[in-house]
């Protein structure tokens, strides 16, 4: 057996959560519970350069939200 039998051949998409969070999960199974399709499926490299390049900012959006609450405060 060669190397590349063990290459994983799994399609994967990515998820996102109501926190703007992102995961991967294969691609034929449900999503989990609270997470939602981010549009986009491939192998695993694939998603996770994906992720890479659109989650820039990895607070919470409650986090990002309270931030700028408290910032517009302090600007009154």
């Amino acid at each position: 057996m060669s190397w590349n039998d063990n290459e994983d051949k799994t399609q994967y998409k990515v998820v996102v959560n109501h926190e703007e969070q992102y995961s991967i999960w294969p691609a034929d199974r449900d999503n989990p519970l609270g997470w939602r399709d981010a549009g986009r499926t491939g192998t695993k490299a694939e998603c996770l350069e994906y992720i890479k390049e659109v989650w820039t900012d990895m607070r919470p959006l409650s986090l990002r939200k309270k931030m700028e609450e408290a910032a517009e405060r302090n600007r009154e």
